[in-house]
């Protein structure tokens, strides 16, 4: 009984004192592996995934190598006598195009890597292509000289690529990252992958590709005009022949212009410039242009066919018009399209006539229909001149109607001359275009016919003919009082190859008799054909 007095009393649940040092060890075991208050909450940015973070460096890589191409990663160099701009574009299937505004692309399937080199024809340089006039012989050094300037536009252009594509890929990643190392990275690694692309451009290099052009806008009539690629690899003597008549028509045509004599104005003269059928040559603009500044228009008429096939691509052609110096009145002839006569009425400085609609311009009255038909549309079949004069009776009775309403009209205008001769009688003179050929008639109602020829040399198909079709426009002179036309000056510039410059004046108080002679233009009308270079080229 004393010994269980002495023993401490037990529950059954209770287990063995445990040692001091295992309680200790126990104890900081607890420590770190419970919380001591409450649960942390969840981060809310955790560490990306590798994938995540190798994703971004290769967004930054190509926004950043794409953004270093497109502000320096470009070249502006000669090839032959052509200011070009060579400029590597990123792309999925690689190739070459090569763009000739307004006329075009042509794209060539020269390499498979995603970039692609784009090469912009700028413009015809005045300078190298007269050289080209002045020392035919040059044309057939003509190739070896634009390979070498291939060759050294292509060489300059993959040093600033590599420039832009580094410096791209680096300042994008600095600006993301913040930090230099990866910055540099992400340079590299442009570099590297523009390096990949040169080598697999390299490795699939198709010479043959230029036989095998694919071409867009106007230019898909280049075949018949020049011949295919292959016609021209196995003649390439002919085609060296016609490619000199091509480089050097612009430049030509400049100079012809360039020795036209100089009008002095005349205050009590109004100056009208009449011009026809462009039909796409470009070197039209600044003819016009030039004429427009030495004879002091006032007012363009254009009677039509300024387009070949009416299309949507060739409406950047008409963009100069805007900056010609003078207003511009303009009716639809059988090649222009009702796209072309929209796309028309938005430019400024321009005024579109047609179903007999008049305007006031530089204090004229002049109205105007467009051509009933659009021949170039085979699905529709042409009606032929029944539905030129029924045109042509509308407009005599619009311009019946402006009389009656006190506002006559001083000239119309009409393409086709079928329709134009239907307004004998109710204008005092009437212009049209559409034959190619110039032709002036008094009419049997006291109506003055003028047709004009064409003032874009039959357009760019011209090298198609035998013999070159000459440049024709007019400047007609009208009393600023009576608005009635006191004589004409015709002006012809030789064609593709020619640089004669012609002009003759003509009294509108006879129009069927010879003119006589004279020298340049002058207040005083009078005239005959002056040629401006004495001995045209053949």
């Amino acid at each position: 009984m004393a010994r269980q007095a002495q023993e401490p009393h037990r529950s059954p649940t209770s287990f063995p004192p445990i040692p001091a040092a295992l309680s200790r060890l126990l104890h900081r075991l607890h420590k770190r592996g419970a919380p001591a208050g409450p649960a942390p909450a969840p981060a809310l940015d955790p560490a990306p995934r590798p994938w995540v973070r190798a994703l971004g460096v290769t967004g930054v890589v190509l926004i950043g190598a794409w953004l270093g191409l497109l502000i320096v990663g470009n070249v502006r160099t000669p090839v032959g006598p052509m200011d070009t701009t060579m400029t590597l574009r990123p792309s999925l299937n690689g190739g070459t195009k090569i763009n000739v505004s307004p006329l075009g692309a042509l794209e060539l399937d020269s390499h498979t890597a995603p970039v692609r080199l784009d090469v912009d024809v700028d413009r015809l340089d005045p300078v190298r292509s007269q050289a080209l006039v002045e020392h035919p012989e040059l044309i057939s050094g003509l190739q070896d000289e634009i390979t070498r300037d291939v060759q050294d536009g292509t060489a300059e252009l993959a040093f600033r690529s590599c420039v832009a594509v580094v410096s791209g890929a680096t300042a994008l990643g600095l600006a993301v990252y913040r930090r230099p190392r990866r910055a540099l990275a992400a340079g590299g690694l442009a570099l590297a992958l523009l390096a990949a692309s040169g080598v697999s451009a390299y490795a699939t290099w198709n010479p043959k590709s230029v036989l095998e052009p694919k071409f867009s806008g106007l230019l898909t009539s280049a075949p018949s005009v020049v011949g295919n690629a292959r016609s021209i690899v196995t003649e390439f003597g002919i085609y060296q022949e016609e490619l000199a008549r091509l480089v050097t028509n612009v430049t030509k045509l400049y100079e012809a212009t360039s020795t036209l004599p100089a009008y002095q104005p005349d205050p009590g003269t109004m100056r009208v410039l009449h011009v026809s059928d462009i039909h796409l040559n470009p070197a039209a603009w600044h003819i016009i242009a030039s004429l427009v500044e030495q004879y002091d228009i006032d007012v363009i008429i254009d009677s039509g066919d300024t387009m070949d096939h009416g299309s949507a691509a060739e409406n950047g052609f008409l963009d100069p018009i805007s900056d010609l110096g003078a207003p511009y009145v303009w009716v639809r002839g059988n090649h222009d399209s009702r796209t072309t006569q929209e796309y028309l009425s938005r430019l400024k400085n321009v005024h579109v006539l047609d179903d007999g609609r008049a305007v006031t311009v530089a204090g004229l009255r002049i109205a105007g229909s467009g051509d009933p038909q659009f021949t170039p549309d085979r699905s529709v079949v042409a009606q032929g001149d029944p539905a030129e004069r029924m045109t042509g009776i509308r407009l005599a009775s619009a311009l019946r109607d402006q009389e009656a309403a006190g506002t006559p009209v001083d000239i119309a205008v009409a393409h086709n001359p079928v329709a134009a001769r239907e307004t004998d009688g109710t204008v005092p003179l009437v212009l049209a275009g559409h034959i190619h050929k110039r032709q002036t008639e008094l009419l049997k109602h006291g109506t003055r016919l003028k047709i004009e020829g064409s003032t874009g040399g039959g357009g760019l198909r011209a090298v198609q003919n035998e013999k070159p079709e000459k440049v024709r426009a007019s400047v007609l002179y009208l009393d600023r009082t009576t608005r009635r036309m006191q004589a004409w000056d015709e002006i012809t510039l030789g064609g593709l190859g020619l640089t004669t410059a012609e002009v003759t004046r003509h009294l509108a108080e006879d129009p069927t008799a010879e003119p006589s002679p004279s020298g340049s233009p002058s207040g005083t009308p009078s005239g005959t054909p002056s040629p401006a270079t004495p001995n045209p080229s053949p």
